[in-house]
């Protein structure tokens, strides 16, 4: 049975789900929309990742570590900052699966009978449209996580052009490419992601009658980033069966 703190772990996605969809609709639809639903997203972000310190070093290094702190702490460097639609998109992609995944397991079975047990004397049977939810989930969730590593190169490359043009603090490809430097190491959709794309930007400009330069200045970005990433970014990846937890 959910606890109080689970319901309130899922009243933070909920929050993130709704306000993101709203800001999105008025964004793709180029209507005006408040700032307030891009706070209200971020608020229900901070809601569903926050989790309860404890005073001693020990924690702080592991929470540190934790991809769960690390959206936490992103999240408030977003909510403090101008917004940046495309932001939003990998929180409202997990909540998603997490408010569908709570609502299948928390809220269904008290509204929904379940059906007969499978076998004599077994537990009684999810209700059908609650067994469909899960085969959708667990069909959906690999090609979801694929979206949000993408979208966050995407984001990377969007505030780093926001710095030059004057659109956004030169903080936040500090902060971000921080971030996702972990997330590199921490998920096999990353570190995929990050292979595809050298691969296909390494293709386009070596192909034959590209400017010598081109090529130079690419092989001088790979080595930089390389650096900065610990590690060479063609480097093979992990299985994708370890898929990120939250």
């Amino acid at each position: 049975m959910a606890t109080t703190q689970h319901y309130l772990w899922a009243s933070g996605h909920f929050l993130l789900l709704l306000a993101s969809i709203r800001y999105f609709f008025a964004w793709v639809m180029l209507r005006s929309v408040s700032s307030w639903w891009y706070k209200a997203s971020y608020t229900g972000a901070l809601v569903s990742y926050a989790i309860t310190p404890q005073p001693n070093a020990a924690y702080v290094k592991r929470a540190l570590l934790d991809e769960n702190v690390q959206y936490f702490i992103l999240a408030i460097f977003w909510w403090t900052s101008k917004p940046i639609t495309i932001s939003l998109l990998p929180y409202a992609i997990f909540s998603l699966f997490h408010a569908l995944t709570f609502t299948r397991n928390a809220l269904m079975p008290q509204f929904l009978p379940s059906g007969p047990p499978a076998s004599a004397g077994g537990p009684p049977t999810p209700h059908p449209l609650a067994k469909r939810l899960q085969v959708w989930v667990k069909a959906n969730y690999d090609s979801a996580m694929r979206v949000v590593a993408y979208t966050e190169l995407v984001i990377f490359v969007r505030v780093l052009v926001g710095t030059i043009t004057f659109q956004n603090s030169l903080l936040s490809p500090i902060i971000f490419g921080h971030f996702l430097r972990q997330r590199y190491y921490q998920s096999a959709f990353t570190r995929d992601a990050f292979r595809v794309t050298t691969q296909r930007i390494d293709d386009f400009v070596r192909k034959p009658g590209r400017p010598p330069i081109l090529v130079q200045v690419w092989d001088k970005i790979q080595m930089l980033v390389g650096r900065w990433v610990g590690t060479t970014l063609t480097a093979a990846a992990a299985p994708e069966g370890a898929a990120p937890r939250r």
